[in-house]
Order: C-alpha cells, then sequence, then structure tokens
C-alpha cells in the first residue's frame, strides 16, 4: 500500500473509477492535495495490479517513472514564484503564459499546458496537475475551458484549491469536487513511520492530520525549534531578542516560519496572540515590500516583546 492510499485510501477508491475529464481537490493547506493529485495521475496511467483501495502498482514503468519525478504524461502547472526580474512575486498567479506558449513572453514557464497536450500520452492519459486553481487568472482559466470540456487524447485535469469560493465558477462547474481532509493522529505517526522518521508529539500536534507536512519534516523540525529559540528570547532581555531575531533572519523559511511562529504562541491569551500575529503579518508584509529585512526582523522582535509584555 502507498502512503497516499494508507492516509487517504477511500478517496483513492472515487479517483480511480473516475473518468471525466476534471477533478477538483479541495481542503486546507498542506491537507496532501498535491499528494492525492500525483496519485490520481499514478491511477490512470498504471498497468499493473491495483491495490486495496484502487491504487497504482508502484512497480510499473509508468509508476517507476512517477516515482523518478520523470514521468513524460505529467504536467504540474503553478502560480509563478518570482518576477521576471528574479524577485519573489508578490501575488501568486497562474497566468495565461503558463497556457499557451505564445504568451509567455517572459518565458517564466518550461512547459505550457495547450502544447503539452498537442502530444499522445507516452502511457495511457496525459495529466495537468494545477496546484493553486484559485490564482487562475480570468484569462489563464478561459484559456483552460475548451481543453478540459474536450481534452486532447483523452487528457485529465486535476485542479487542486484551498478555497473552493476563490476558484472562478467556470472551472468549478466543469470538474467533479472531492474533498481532501485531514487523517488521524496514529495515520500521520504511521506515515513518519514508515518514512523512516521517528514521530514526535510536537511534530504531529503541528501537523494536525495534513500529511503534506510530513514530505520533508528536517525543515519543520527546524522551524518549530527557531521560534521556540526567538519566543523564549524576548523574555530574557532586549540585546537576546535581537540577537535571536537576527539569527532567525538568517535562517527565516517563509513556508514554514510563520506557521511555526503561530503554533509555538497557541498557548498564549488571546490578546497576546491577536497582538504577536499582527507582528508577524507587518513583517511578512516588509519582506513582500522589498524591505530591509535586518531592520524589519528588528521591529519584529520590539514588536513581539511589547506584545508579551516585556517591552
Amino acid at each position: 500500500m502507498t502512503a497516499a492510499a494508507d492516509l487517504h485510501g477511500p478517496l483513492l477508491e472515487q479517483t480511480g473509477a473516475f473518468r471525466g475529464n476534471a477533478l477538483l481537490l479541495t481542503g486546507p493547506a498542506r491537507v496532501g492535495k498535491l499528494d492525492v493529485a500525483r496519485a490520481v495521475a499514478a491511477q490512470h496511467n498504471c498497468t499493473g495490479a491495483r491495490g486495496m483501495y484502487g491504487e497504482a502498482c508502484g512497480t510499473c514503468p509508468s509508476c517507476r517513472a512517477l516515482a523518478a519525478g520523470a514521468h513524460p504524461d505529467l504536467l504540474l502547472v503553478e502560480p509563478r514564484a518570482t518576477t521576471s526580474t528574479g524577485k519573489a512575486a508578490r501575488r501568486k498567479l497562474i497566468p495565461i503564459g503558463a497556457v499557451l506558449s505564445g504568451r509567455d513572453k517572459a518565458r517564466e514557464y518550461e512547459t505550457h499546458v495547450f502544447e503539452f497536450l498537442e502530444v499522445r500520452p507516452t502511457f495511457t492519459r496525459r495529466v495537468v496537475i494545477v496546484q493553486g486553481a484559485e490564482y487562475l487568472g480570468p484569462e489563464a482559466a478561459n484559456a483552460l475551458l475548451k481543453l478540459v470540456e474536450e481534452p486532447p487524447h483523452g487528457a485529465l485535469f486535476v485542479f487542486l484549491a484551498e478555497d473552493l469560493r476563490a476558484v472562478l465558477p467556470t472551472i468549478v462547474s466543469r470538474s467533479a469536487r472531492l474533498s481532501v481532509t485531514p487523517v488521524s493522529d496514529p495515520a500521520v505517526e504511521r506515515a513518519l513511520l514508515r518514512a523512516g522518521q521517528a514521530p514526535d508529539a510536537e511534530l504531529v500536534a503541528f501537523a494536525a492530520g495534513r500529511a503534506g507536512v510530513l514530505g520533508d519534516p528536517e525543515p519543520v523540525r527546524a522551524a518549530l525549534q527557531d521560534a521556540r529559540e526567538l519566543t523564549n528570547a524576548l523574555g530574557e532581555s532586549l540585546l537576546g531578542a535581537l540577537e535571536a531575531a537576527e539569527a532567525l533572519e538568517k535562517r527565516f523559511d517563509p513556508a514554514w516560519h510563520p506557521e511555526t511562529l503561530r503554533f509555538t504562541w497557541r498557548d498564549q491569551p488571546p490578546h497576546v496572540r491577536a497582538r504577536a500575529d499582527s507582528a508577524l503579518t507587518a513583517l511578512q508584509e516588509a519582506l513582500e515590500a522589498y524591505a530591509s529585512p535586518s531592520l524589519s526582523f528588528q521591529v519584529f522582535a520590539l514588536a513581539l516583546r511589547d506584545a508579551f509584555g516585556h517591552a
């Protein structure tokens, strides 16, 4: 049994039997939607014996190509992470250029949906996973509609979204909707053990049933440690808080540190959490506006000391 089948087996029973053109998987951030989508792509191209939930065999040529990250019939489309100048994008967006090569003037995407689907599948079915369907621009979504309604060579679209309300109605109406929900803590512990990781109570609590946290747990553990160190330093001294903020600046990962900081503050009184959260939001906005990181983290440390009553 694969990890996705162990965590989301009943869902894969439904996706394995799906014969339509488009699926829309919704669920919280890091709940495992992308893992489920890849399992769906594996199902629809597998030539081996299926598992208990209809999951792919894991050993046929198609499954081996998928495991190696080199499947010729799978395309992942995501919001652009950087601008044409190389800076981090301030606003998430999947532009028309992701769909049509002729509209990708800055060459932000190596492979484009239209051109990808013009090619016949190497195995059984070409699959396009759209990670962040709520970030599809109107132009991009409209360009996809014809493909979704009449996909070349029977291709399958798998749209992923955290907020169904933010997805354009034209995409929602053409997709079969399924929810990817958090799993139990024991299931998280089993997944960690299968991956050769020793489960610990803090990591399991932080995951809160979200399988997507488990893909690479070491950065999560490191971010949790950083969050604890900064929070503990706030009450020691002003100098200690500034030094801890400087250390955090050097290691800051926007994918993990904001969430681990909020998790570390979870037992604080509501008014403290609210003020600390406002300070963290201000830090993120400053970094997105390309303000001085050093100064931004110093201001953050001062605001946190004030929030925690140490000013």
